[in-house]
């Protein structure tokens, strides 16, 4: 009985500190901040946009329902398998924890995902390939 409560006590600490350390983006604040941490104008609706298809601006989103067990984190969805060390085997390649990409501060997770987009381009994400490949959105409203 004891473990049970020190369980729930354990998951009852987690979720508050994952609420206090999360951030609810929308498209123009995301793309004012992507602007501040250097992002050029012309790549922000793509980054818009596949952040609003991948985590519908979370930075505290996890996709735990990937078919090969691996999971994706945050805003840009990164996944476990290839580019952070999460709950599987890694190849890590943007040398970073996982757990550090669910956090407000998106620093981390924009560098791994620029990383990722060097290597593979937009199309490493579905939600991108799927909704903003053709059709990005304005984001003159913004600025």
């Amino acid at each position: 009985m004891k473990s049970l409560s020190l369980l729930s006590v354990t998951i009852l600490l987690v979720a508050v500190f994952n609420r206090v350390q999360s951030k609810q983006f929308n498209k123009c604040s995301l793309a004012t901040e992507l602007s501040r941490l250097g992002v050029p104008k012309s790549e922000l609706p793509d980054w818009v946009c596949l952040v609003q298809h991948e985590s519908n601006f979370k930075t505290n989103w996890i996709n735990k329902k990937n078919t090969n067990g691996s999971w994706d984190f945050g805003l840009f969805q990164i996944n476990d398998k290839w580019w952070c060390q999460g709950h599987i085997r890694s190849h890590n390649t943007c040398n970073v924890k996982c757990e550090e990409l669910v956090t407000e501060d998106i620093e981390k997770a924009l560098e791994c995902a620029k990383v990722i987009k060097r290597e593979r381009g937009y199309k490493a994400w579905y939600g991108w390939l799927n909704n903003c490949q053709n059709k990005k959105p304005s984001i003159d409203e913004c600025f």
